[in-house]
């Protein structure tokens, strides 16, 4: 299983799905079988109560999950059906992870967002990408966008996974892709700035961008 991370700097608004989902087109095309994941680093559960003038139109996948609008571009762009496993955000991270310190699954050990929050995010990616099949064969590439912009808060937990994952995988299976702001100027010169506190934000959470998308 490969993998590929879409992070976003500077601003919201990007493009980080459509990104997302031309390169998993660009993929297919070349005969592989991909599948996505989409971050939403929100307390919420899921996108199905959340007021569409603040989020966006909400997206319902044939399991009824109510998601992000990107995973209905995905489906759109890759021809796949996604499930709810998919849609990962910080209310559903939390709730299990509190539930699971109900149960006494961690044996009254302190819950941390380290190694407890970041081992529940990447379990719920790997699991995510190795449940989706098609005609019995497993996905090549999963895609793995991480919403919100790099430096909130909200998005510190699920840049730390990523940054273990970074470690605990080959090198060869796994890139990160970061999308930016590249303004022009009244001359009409692009302005690297924005860039490269982008990256720099970036990298202060220990990834390292393979290819910036301006």
């Amino acid at each position: 299983m490969k993998y590929i991370f879409v992070t976003g700097g500077v601003m919201s608004g990007l493009g980080k799905g459509i990104t997302t989902a031309s390169i998993g087109r660009i993929l297919k095309n070349r005969g592989f079988l991909v599948t996505a994941v989409k971050i939403d680093p929100y307390l919420n559960i899921d996108a199905g109560t959340m007021n569409p003038a603040q989020h966006g139109e909400v997206f319902v996948l044939k399991d009824g999950g109510e998601v992000d609008l990107d995973l209905g571009n995905y489906e759109r762009f890759l021809d796949i059906n996604l499930t709810s496993k998919h849609s990962i955000t910080t209310g559903k991270i939390y709730k299990t992870v509190i539930e699971k310190e109900r149960h006494g699954d961690y044996l009254g050990g302190t819950v941390q967002i380290i190694p407890h929050i970041t081992d529940e995010i990447k379990r719920r990616i790997k699991d995510a990408a190795e449940s989706y099949t098609e005609n019995g064969r497993k996905a090549d590439v999963c895609l793995v966008e991480v919403g919100g912009t790099v430096g909130d808060i909200e998005s510190m937990p699920f840049l730390e996974a990523v940054r273990q994952l970074v470690g605990e995988l080959p090198k060869s299976d796994i890139a990160l892709v970061h999308v930016t702001l590249v303004p022009e100027d009244n001359m009409g010169d692009h302005k690297t700035k924005p860039t490269q506190h982008s990256v720099k934000a970036l990298r202060e959470s220990g990834l390292h961008p393979d290819v910036i998308v301006g």
